[in-house]
């Protein structure tokens, strides 16, 4: 790591040791990536020198680019961020937007310029978004006007945030009057394949998110394994789904995947079941990426929409159930391509293609990962038994400034903190979160956020959130709430915490079920015993009805 474009090198700079990185592996041909290169010429520029500028790109709700126009596009805006915004090399820039063309020039842009993307999910809260500003020391901000509410309250909490520019609403100073008078032609900087040039953020289980920093050859190294090797696109097709760009999963599914073999986009602000069914047959989609949730929700509308354009349909962000996979299965003839990835390693390292599928199993290793199954000690478990996920190859997980890299980072291994069972036959089947995070339809929720936007409401004393099971959604938000005294128990007072939550913290991430209890179960030391409150809600899910 000799070699930076970065003038700015806080990114490099708090990068764990490395002999506290995981071991990477480079074992395809694809994978031996030069020691410089700016992603931005492989995903967008190369199809232009290539001759086909002309090719589709990005169809977004009020604009459709293709790789020329959106070449041209993200070469103003990076034009507009080094020549009027200053942005350096390695320099952090703030992005947040739902997903549409003009967000995918920004990321494009500001990795072309050298700098450094942090994303933001468009549904954070000001609380929420300011966490990540200051973690990452962020100077500038690049956001959709609409979400400028939050972001303006983000401000005061954020004192590195120097400067914020909008685009959307047409302001004198916004993004689309700067990208006017600067030039159409924009020379990559010469990063190096270790650069940083992404830093996603994970939902957080402690409350405190986890910054994952990923360079600019991890977003090649993620298309070359698995778009490569098992999603196998080709130029013609038009990928569509719900994830958030800010989301890796998005990231991936939405844009590198697509733009990696020249292939076009569609991007949905809003990605609802009823609205991605729609949006599937009127633009001809062929690749769907969204959560199992989704296309459970889907099965019943099938017969309202074509849907015959689809060829390959991925699901990820929770575990796939078996009776999805058959239903999707029998009404569509298309087996879902279920997946595990984690922000850590920046997308999908356990999956199938279609003809290896095994329904209710994830799949095994995507080629250039190695993944295994290990005890507490740490030790290799033979195939049957059930343990800890641990995985390598040429992605891995690398924290800013963060001392829970020792726990993620063990031996050389990723330890993904999921508990898997691998057959004898190489196929890894999904158990459980190793932690208190809440998979529900797709969204990663931290239950001690929950609590304490829950304990900041004057009628909580206590309270404990846990994951119950939810046959629509995986898995639903639940929270035990202990009153503070002379406070009523009942659907008023349910209904007053859970919009407070929603004013709190993301909406997604409100409890959808509330028990009112005396107490909840503790240790002897007085901590809260979340495992007792996962087993009664799984008790009371379980329970049958009243007549």
């Amino acid at each position: 790591m000799s070699y930076t474009a970065h003038i700015d090198t806080f990114a490099r700079d708090n990068l764990p040791p490395r002999d506290r990185w995981p071991e990477l592996r480079f074992t395809l041909p694809e994978l031996q990536y030069p020691a410089r290169l700016n992603c931005v010429t492989h995903f967008l520029d190369r199809w232009i020198e290539e001759g086909r500028g002309d090719a589709p790109c990005l169809i977004g709700p009020a604009e459709t680019l293709t790789y020329a126009q959106l070449q041209e596009q993200v070469n103003r805006i990076a034009n507009v961020l080094v020549g009027t915004l200053g942005l350096v090399p390695g320099g952090r820039v703030l992005l947040r937007s739902a997903n549409n063309p003009t967000w995918v020039a920004v990321f494009l842009a500001v990795l072309k310029a050298g700098g450094v993307v942090v994303a933001t999910m468009p549904l954070l809260r000001a609380r929420e978004i300011a966490y990540p500003l200051n973690k990452a020391k962020v100077t500038l901000a690049l956001c959709d006007s609409r979400l400028a509410a939050e972001l303006e309250k983000a401000r005061p909490l954020a004192p590195d945030l120097k400067r914020v520019v909008y685009w959307g609403d047409g302001p004198p100073d916004g993004l689309e009057a700067l990208m006017v008078d600067v030039s159409p032609e924009f020379e990559a900087v010469d990063t190096a394949a270790e650069d940083v040039c992404l830093i996603a953020f994970t939902s957080g289980t402690t409350g405190e998110p986890k910054g994952t920093m990923h360079f600019h050859r991890d977003l090649l190294a993620t298309c070359d394994s698995y778009g490569r090797h098992v999603l196998r696109a080709s130029p013609d097709d038009r990928f569509i789904g719900s994830p958030p760009l800010a989301f890796t999963f998005g990231l991936g599914g939405l844009a590198l995947f697509p733009m990696h073999v020249g292939a076009a986009t569609v991007l949905l602000e809003r990605a609802t079941p009823d609205e991605l069914l729609p949006a599937i047959a009127k633009h001809r989609a062929s690749v769907c990426f969204t959560a199992p949730t989704a296309y459970r929700a889907m099965l019943a509308k099938l017969g309202e929409h074509d849907v015959s354009s689809l060829r390959k349909c991925v699901s990820a962000g929770e575990a796939l159930p078996k009776a999805t996979f058959e239903a999707w299965h029998e009404a569509t003839g298309l087996k879902l391509m279920d997946g595990i990835g984690a922000t850590e390693m920046l997308h999908i390292f356990i999956a199938a293609r279609e003809d290896e599928i095994r329904p209710g199993a994830t799949g095994k290793p995507v080629p250039g990962y190695e993944a295994k199954v290990i005890g507490e000690d740490g030790r290799d478990l033979p195939p049957g038994s059930v343990g800890r996920l641990a995985v390598r190859g040429p992605t891995g997980c690398r924290y800013l400034a963060d001392e829970r890299q020792r726990k993620y980072v063990q031996d050389g291994w990723n330890v993904t903190g999921d508990t898997y069972r691998l057959d004898e036959d190489g196929y890894f089947w999904y158990q459980a979160r190793s932690d208190d995070m809440i998979i529900s339809a797709g969204y990663n929720i931290a239950g001690p956020e929950v609590e304490a936007a829950l304990l900041s409401h004057p009628a909580v004393a206590e309270c404990g959130v846990v994951g119950a099971p939810c046959p629509e959604r995986g898995m639903i938000v639940k929270a035990y709430v202990v009153l503070a005294a002379g406070e009523r128990p009942g659907p008023e007072m349910a209904k007053a915490l859970q919009d407070h939550v929603k004013q709190e913290i993301a909406p997604y991430k409100y409890p959808r079920a509330i028990e009112f209890v005396s107490e909840l179960p503790k240790t002897q030391t007085g901590k809260l015993q979340r495992f007792a409150l996962r087993q009664m809600a799984q008790a009371a899910s379980s329970a049958p009805a009243a007549a």
